[in-house]
């Protein structure tokens, strides 16, 4: 099938990048999942002085030096987040809200998720809980929701669910001058524990107790073992051989999420030889 892209990158981190770059320059055709900034862990680094050639840089300067290299070789981020990928045989199903794109290889490169999940939050998982508003939302028309914003993203979610559920709360752990929609209250509390019966029905805070139908957590990144079913996990991480090959056919790992040490050069060699290690996977099996 001709319009399947050949490697499918999840991440814009500098494993991320790596791979999409390296697949590019092997003439691959490629898709970027990710953000505007690339990468929140990367802009937030005040100082970096192990990333060779570019001493006494800040996260900042060198989130532009991506960017500027990206851009120069004409590869785009698409700001789609992918809630679930599925391994069709001789290629991936990649699932972004109502719609969805097909690639004949996957390279997951989103980083380590460092929030715990709250208590209650797996065991309710498709249970009034869920990790994207905007899929979900239609499930909620008339009825509560409760979103706990862990990014600026998240408040376009929860203006899209306000237009359909008759009451939302949002419950953000950033700081920010939150653009949200007039009937959304802003609920500055921590979360402690999600409860319920057979559905949630309640979420507990610190100061206080919400009532409601739905709770959806927006974090940078889904843990990968929800993100692709069957995928093996070893000590929190993404399970690789030395090629960046996870158990799964055609489909790749690189950077945190694969494991220690979490650093970008460390990560942009990983996402090189999961390119590379793609691109070779497509043409042994004349993809």
């Amino acid at each position: 099938m001709s319009d399947r892209i050949d490697v499918a990158v999840i991440g814009s981190g500098p494993a991320g990048l790596s791979a999409a770059i390296n697949a590019k320059i092997r003439n691959k055709s490629v898709i970027v999942f990710g953000y505007e900034n690339l990468s929140n862990k990367l802009v937030k680094a005040p100082k970096i002085n192990n990333y060779l050639g570019f001493y006494d840089i800040s996260g900042e300067e060198l989130k532009e030096k991506f960017k500027n290299h990206i851009e120069a070789m004409e590869i785009a981020i698409t700001k789609e987040r992918i809630n679930a990928v599925y391994a069709m045989g001789e290629y991936f199903t990649l699932m972004v809200n109502e719609k969805m794109y097909e690639a004949k290889t996957v390279i997951i490169a989103s980083g380590m998720e460092f929030t715990k999940p709250l208590k209650g939050e797996e065991e309710f998982l498709g249970r009034g809980v869920g990790y994207c508003a905007t899929c979900d939302a239609p499930l909620y028309r008339g009825k509560t929701v409760t979103i706990i914003g862990h990014n600026r993203e998240a408040e376009e979610e929860a203006n899209y669910v306000s237009e359909l559920a008759a009451k939302v709360y949002y419950v953000p752990m950033y700081e920010t001058n939150y653009e949200l929609n007039s009937n959304i209250d802003i609920i500055k509390d921590k979360p402690i524990e999600i409860v319920g019966e057979d559905m949630v029905n309640k979420i507990v805070l610190k100061s206080t107790e919400i009532d409601t139908d739905g709770v959806f957590v927006l974090k940078d990144s889904v843990s990968p073992d929800q993100l692709v079913p069957g995928l093996e996990i070893e000590n929190g991480h993404i399970k690789v051989d030395r090629s960046m090959k996870t158990n799964i056919q055609g489909c790749f790992a690189a950077g945190d999420c694969v494991g220690i040490p979490y650093q970008y050069m460390k990560a942009v060699g990983e996402g090189q030889v999961a390119a590379l290690s793609a691109v070779s996977y497509i043409s042994s099996n004349h993809l």
